[in-house]
């Protein structure tokens, strides 16, 4: 089966199997794990933060940060299909009592007259608490739901430092951080410089089978370790994933780019074929989205999982597919051999 579903199918390769089962562990929950303070320490480096907490999932270290930088009743700004209001579930409304409002924008982004212009200011003789506060920004950069694409470096310095001097705090949903640095050849830190949380995820395009990590200022990691431990992910011998984690972080990064040409490669193809649409000019990395033209999208998904190609099928008539650690340049040209026989 070649899975092009998501970057999250990948398996652990056979080193990184050894590094797991090799690791030296402790107790999570009492912070005396070893392997999971090694990957700590090397994320907050990586990031440039003071400390990096480890959690089993991008959501959870996105809600433990929501949940930290607010009160309930609070707005968060956020992207047009941002992850953490189109694919949490309504966490943030359940966990934390909060409004999220989407900024609008095509590719993921937002500028900082949009924060501007969405946060209040109340009028002269108007009491400022009849105005529900907006009191954190979120960015997700790369942007899943916009094809993978990634922020701008001077647009997004310009929204977080406009959201500071209106005295609001900013977290960054970087589950595929990894990319946009990959991609750009920017590192990590600079991408994250101007957030006071940063989410990063180990289990998609890096490859370890589970975990993210949430970074920031060691006051702000001192109350998301509350709130980690209030959502259930108090581990016990985590080291052993974290092991993953950090064999992915430290070997698989620069890697990346592979899976960026993939998705070049694949965008070409699927261009040639009839029946079948890309809309833009490229993946910017390695999320993708296409149309079918000639049948539903769901029977042609299920038709080409029939023939060893997994894709997903978002709509009646729009497919994602991402390339990863799992799929190879060959992998990527017997996909199009299949979906240009389904389409035909």
């Amino acid at each position: 089966m070649i899975d092009l579903r998501s970057d999250t199918v990948t398996q652990p390769t056979p080193e990184m199997r050894a590094a797991i089962s090799e690791a030296p562990v402790g107790d999570d929950v009492y912070h005396d794990d070893p392997t999971v303070l090694a990957l700590e320490a090397y994320v907050a480096a990586l990031l440039d933060k003071d400390e990096a907490i480890y959690m089993p999932t991008g959501t959870m270290t996105n809600q433990a940060a929501l949940r930290t930088h607010t009160s309930p009743g609070d707005i968060v700004l956020a992207s047009e299909g941002a992850h953490i209001d189109s694919h949490e579930l309504g966490a943030a409304n359940a966990i934390s009592g909060l409004t999220i409002h989407q900024l609008a924008g095509s590719d993921g982004t937002f500028t900082a007259d949009q924060v501007r212009a969405a946060t209040p200011a109340p009028p002269p003789l108007m009491p400022p608490q009849l105005f529900q506060p907006v009191t954190l920004v979120a960015a997700e950069n790369t942007h899943n739901g916009a094809g993978g694409t990634i922020w701008p470096l001077e647009q997004i310095t310009d929204v977080t430092t406009t959201a500071h001097e209106l005295g609001l705090a900013t977290h960054l949903d970087g589950a595929r951080l990894w990319n946009a640095a990959a991609a750009t050849g920017i590192a990590e830190a600079e991408h994250a410089a101007g957030f006071d949380t940063v989410s990063v995820c180990f289990s998609k395009g890096l490859g370890a089978p589970m975990g993210s990590a949430l970074a920031g200022s060691t006051e702000l990691i001192a109350t998301a370790r509350r709130v980690k431990q209030m959502l259930g992910g108090g581990f016990r011998q985590a080291g052993m994933m974290a092991a993953g984690a950090l064999y992915a972080v430290q070997k698989h990064r620069a890697r990346l780019v592979e899976d960026h040409d993939n998705a070049a490669r694949l965008a070409r193809g699927i261009s040639e074929i009839p029946g079948l649409a890309f809309d833009g000019s490229g993946p910017v990395t390695n999320i993708l989205y296409f149309r079918v033209e000639t049948i539903p999208a769901y029977d042609f998904s299920t038709r080409c999982n029939d023939r060893g190609v997994a894709l997903l099928a978002l709509s009646a008539d729009t497919i994602r597919a991402v390339t990863h650690l799992g799929v190879g340049q060959g992998d990527v040209d017997h996909a199009l051999e299949v979906m240009s026989e389904v389409v035909a």
